[in-house]
């Protein structure tokens, strides 16, 4: 149905399928990483494939390549990051101290930690 008549994918077909359905497909140039964070590790997609699909109101995007699992410094455990601690500090107008007393009580949360004091 898709296919071209070497059995290929026809790439313009379908983006004017998602087009009538009201789904807008972009393709992200330039895109050098994808760090995927979690609390004990990091997902690290180099030069990966990033398309982004707008529909109905919700973003959605796409990444494709291979991914590298690598372990985080400290893990959930070891602390907050201090790149974080000085953001927060910078944002909030406090010591790094503070800073990072507030991130570890939000979980590591940027926006929370910020909000929490202001």
């Amino acid at each position: 149905m898709l296919g071209g008549r070497g059995g290929g994918f026809d790439s313009k077909r379908m983006q004017k399928m998602m087009n009538q359905m009201g789904i807008d497909m972009d393709e992200i140039d330039g895109v050098e990483e994808v760090v995927i964070r979690t609390s004990d590790e990091e997902l690290v997609i180099s030069a990966p494939e990033v398309t982004k699909m707008d529909a109905k109101g919700q973003t959605t995007f796409q990444v494709v390549g291979q991914a590298e699992s690598r372990e985080v410094e400290g893990g959930a455990a070891g602390g907050v990051d201090e790149g974080d601690v000085e953001l927060v500090s910078e944002r909030a107008g406090v010591d790094e101290d503070t800073a990072r007393e507030a991130l570890e009580e939000a979980g590591g949360d940027l926006a929370e930690a910020i909000s929490d004091l202001s």
